[in-house]
């Protein structure tokens, strides 16, 4: 097989706050181009002149790409005008965005560093979904299964704990359930009424792929070969099928979903099902 040419950059991430939004953005466009790969070079909480100077000797040191998401003024005219000088591009992501926003609503923006994680809320909301998705992950504590936002199930290596994950941190209470061959489910959740029960499968074969490979990783052996059996598997996925079917569960197939993309199907199908009981 041919080896991949593959070039890198360095990319400068330069942030007032946690940098969080900035290293979303970057890496959402880095990821459009297989063939360059950046370097990246995070500096968070930079608020003070001392703090950028630091910053400015590494651009220099290491030029490339600059992004920033700074509210100071004076900072951001040093930082501009030092990447001006070594003729490197400096762009702020959160700048064209706050300018949108104040053209329509006809208002200044407060500039409060790391408004966006303020203890309000939403933000509590969120570290008390987190909590219950811990504590409900893979099957444990069935028995307050209805007091979850949403409920996913299916069979083992669909994605169910990644997915519960992102999940809360959208504030969204998830539990999930694994759906094991022979096992009996677990009581009440073919009657649960208040969350959202979703089913995620993926093909046999994705599925066997994925289970061998964590075997190996986790250098286990089994005495058995149902886990990793295509047959088997099929009829795992069958049956989970079967269950959602029954119950008028939502399916998701996974099989060429990544975790963010499944969420999404989540959050669209949670969405829906609470307009139509808000509708009169």
């Amino acid at each position: 097989m041919a080896q991949r040419n593959v070039s890198f950059f360095h990319l400068h991430l330069v942030s007032d706050s946690t940098g969080e939004t900035l290293i979303t953005v970057a890496r959402a466009a880095a990821a459009q181009y297989a063939s360059v790969v950046p370097v990246e070079h995070v500096y968070p909480a930079v608020r003070t002149h001392k703090q950028l100077d630091r910053v400015l000797a590494s651009i220099e040191a290491e030029p490339g790409i600059t992004l920033y998401t700074l509210l100071d003024e004076a900072l951001v005219e040093r930082l501009e005008a030092k990447c001006t000088e070594l003729g490197l591009p400096c762009r702020s992501i959160l700048g064209p965005v706050l300018r949108v926003f104040q053209s329509y609503l006809g208002t200044e923006s407060t500039h409060k560093v790391g408004a966006q994680h303020i203890l309000n809320a939403e933000y509590f909301k969120r570290i008390d979904a987190l909590n219950y998705t811990m504590l409900h992950d893979d099957g444990q504590h069935t028995d307050d299964l209805e007091s979850a936002d949403v409920v996913l199930v299916g069979v083992s290596r669909t994605s169910k704990t990644p997915t519960s994950i992102y999940l809360a941190n959208r504030g969204i209470k998830t539990a999930n359930v694994p759906l094991v061959p022979g096992a009996a489910l677990p009581p009440g959740l073919e009657e649960l009424k208040s969350p959202l029960v979703v089913g995620l499968f993926a093909s046999p074969e994705r599925i066997v792929q994925i289970r061998q490979n964590r075997l190996l990783g986790l250098n286990v052996q089994r005495d058995d070969d149902q886990y990793v059996d295509r047959q088997a598997v099929a009829e795992e996925v069958a049956f989970s099928r079967r269950l959602c079917a029954r119950n008028d569960w939502p399916l998701i197939d996974v099989t060429r979903r990544s975790i963010e993309e499944t969420a999404a199907a989540v959050l669209a199908f949670l969405s829906d099902r609470r307009r139509q009981g808000s509708a009169p």
